[in-house]
């Protein structure tokens, strides 16, 4: 396991907003605990500050809307498709392989998206890319498996079908990917993920030298002009929020890591 996969897991618990509330929370009350009140009541008043701000408030569409904008949405121009690769990651595994059918998250639109244009562009390869991105993963290449399961029942034949189920993260994505798939010169290959997370996807396949078109699905806001919604539950912003974060510090960690070739990757 190398050092930035398991270092950027371990961060990330930590580092991510929801946990790290509850962390100050908890070393508030410590503090309160053993007569620390003011320092404890200053932490306490931030912890719930940051529940009722990221919890309820627009705040999370704007962290969560320059990402997702990024990248524009996909137009079909008549030119052949050489592939279409699917980013692991809206899988549930451990429930669609215990319940034996399939299981899919919130993000669930990638796989519609890859359902669609396997439809669409009949010729086309078709690759599903992603191992496990757990830092202890329950079993090898979990999210494939389930994805293997899933095609009866998503009408995609097997024999169209490739698989990379070693990667654990988008930098592997790409690594593997390429490796898997050796694409050639003046190929085209479409990109199918998360819309918040197309800018750091599209960031790692430049890195290796894949090029690919960008088709993000899954969006999460309504649009620039729509931010200013908010939540009825605190949880529902508070994951919000956790997901937007995770992204921008993602794009700042692999840039630095020399992961991605810019900071912030765009058309």
């Amino acid at each position: 396991m190398d050092s930035f996969f398991t270092v950027s897991k371990v961060a990330w618990f930590v580092a991510a907003p929801s946990n790290a509330l509850v962390i100050v929370l908890v070393l508030a009350a410590l503090l309160l605990l053993v007569g620390a009140r003011r320092i404890g009541g200053l932490l306490l008043g931030l912890s719930v500050l940051g529940v009722l701000v990221l919890g309820f408030s627009p705040a999370a569409n704007y962290i969560m809307s320059p990402l997702e904008e990024r990248f524009p949405q996909f137009h079909d121009d008549g030119k052949p498709v050489t592939g279409v690769l699917l980013l692991g990651g809206a899988e549930l595994p451990d429930i669609g392989l215990a319940r034996g059918q399939p299981a899919f998250s919130e993000a669930g639109e990638r796989v519609l998206a890859f359902v669609d244009l396997s439809r669409r562009y009949p010729q086309a390869r078709l690759a599903f890319i992603g191992g496990s991105g757990a830092l202890l993963p329950a079993g090898h290449g979990r999210e494939a498996e389930m994805m293997r399961q899933s095609l009866g029942p998503l009408g995609i034949d097997p024999a169209r079908m490739e698989f990379e189920d070693k990667s654990r993260n988008t930098v592997e994505n790409a690594e593997f990917a390429k490796a898997l798939l050796k694409p050639q010169p003046g190929e085209r290959w479409l990109l199918v993920t998360s819309a918040f997370h197309m800018p750091r996807a599209m960031g790692c396949f430049r890195a290796v030298d894949f090029p690919v078109v960008a088709y993000p699905v899954d969006f999460r806001t309504v649009g620039p002009k729509g931010l200013n919604g908010t939540f009825s539950r605190a949880a529902s912003g508070l994951d919000f929020t956790d997901v937007g974060v995770k992204e921008w510090v993602g794009l700042v960690a692999y840039y630095l890591g020399g992961k991605t070739l810019t900071l912030f990757p765009g058309p």
